[in-house]
């Protein structure tokens, strides 16, 4: 006689990390409204910079969702180890005075030095490793060396890792000689009104003071158009960056409303990144409609191939002649936009939300058959 099956244990309590820096305070409350919605109980603890008024509000609007601002460092803002270290040792003791289930680190550095008790799924959303590779290639600095390397310990103390695309779960793989992580891809609500008719500017976002993002090659490529090209972010990072644009127009940071108002506005869509994990305003974009010229990267190869046009990533001129292609033809711009809209429909929040859930469910059945950590230090 065959025995049912019992399935894997999902947890009933979750606490996630997230900041307000930069795109994964979006991931990070997207996915907790989400599973909030599936009856899980999530505690949204906030590191780096205190959340701005519009973030607050919107992780207050969530059912069920407990929002904690730590005041803990981020990894990547962190002075020094130890400064990590107290800061994953602070997360530890909240983790088991909330009494979780299991962790969610979307910052997995601090998973080696918080003592744990519940087991632990870290997302690999960016690092420096990777990011230099990408952009300067050769000798690390030294600012650099030590948070790669707790970093590192990071993702080797985690019990499962995620990265939301192939292309960046190769790259982190081969950076920290790990196997690749499981790939869940990003995902996003489409929004629920319609295109208000289309203008004839080009529109951007993102965080414009990271190198990465490479708003100079938007912004030379501006110069060459006739049209206003429209860039949305802040300009000045939290060390220290400053970005200064010379032709593009500069809206500073928007909100999520704001943002997708311009989309809906907006015939094109344009990013010139060289260095992209996975790109949710592209998604956003693509959402809303917007044809899209991306930079001929890996990631968005993957994730935007037969929905956009793509460019060199430094040629200013080959993307200024792309948007004025699309622009002096609102055919072919409908129809490219219209691709990127079915083909976005592919990166919802059910497949993200599932493909979660199935990572907690591994990790957690994996520690039943074993003395949990909570016993274990019982």
């Amino acid at each position: 006689m065959r025995l049912p099956v019992t399935p894997p244990a999902a947890p009933a309590h979750l606490l996630m990390t997230a900041d307000s820096v930069g795109g994964v305070w979006t991931y990070a409350l997207d996915l907790a409204q989400e599973l909030a919605a599936g009856g899980l109980r999530v505690t949204l603890a906030v590191l780096g910079p205190p959340p701005q008024d519009d973030q607050t509000a919107a992780a207050r609007a969530i059912p069920e969702l407990e929002l904690i601002d730590t005041g803990l460092p981020l990894d990547w803002m962190a002075e020094d180890p130890a400064a990590i270290r107290r800061g994953a040792e602070a997360l530890g003791t909240l983790a088991r005075r909330l009494d979780v289930d299991l962790v969610h680190l979307n910052s997995p550095a601090l998973a080696a030095d918080a003592g744990f008790t519940v087991p632990v799924v870290g997302v690999c959303h960016s690092c420096l490793a990777t990011w230099w590779a990408t952009l300067r290639g050769g000798a690390l600095p030294g600012d650099f060396l030590w948070r790669i390397e707790v970093l590192a310990r990071g993702y080797r103390a985690c019990d499962a890792l995620a990265a939301p695309s192939t292309a960046f779960a190769q790259a982190t793989a081969a950076a920290y000689g790990l196997p690749p992580p499981v790939v869940v891809r990003n995902g996003r609500r489409p929004p629920d009104g319609e295109p208000c008719g289309r203008e004839r500017f080009v529109f951007t976002a993102g965080r414009l003071w990271d190198d990465g993002k490479n708003i100079a090659t938007l912004d030379a490529a501006a110069a060459l158009l006739k049209v206003p090209v429209v860039a949305a972010g802040s300009l000045e990072g939290p060390g220290g960056n400053h970005r200064t644009l010379r032709h593009a127009v500069a809206l500073g940071r928007l909100d999520a409303a704001s943002v997708a108002a311009w989309l809906a506005r907006a015939p094109v869509f344009a990013s010139a990144a060289l260095y992209e994990p996975f790109g949710l305003t592209v998604l956003e974009a693509a959402q809303a409609g917007c044809a899209l010229v991306l930079s001929d990267i890996a990631t968005f190869r993957e994730l935007w191939d037969g929905a956009a046009l793509f460019v060199e990533p430094r040629d200013s001129a080959a993307l200024a002649a792309t948007i004025r292609r699309l622009l002096d033809d609102p055919g072919e711009a409908g129809r490219l936009g219209e691709a990127a809209r079915l083909k976005a429909g592919q990166y919802g929040m059910e497949p993200m939300a599932s493909g979660m859930r199935s990572l907690y469910r591994s990790v957690l059945a994996r520690h039943t058959s074993t003395p949990s950590r909570k016993e274990a230090v019982a």
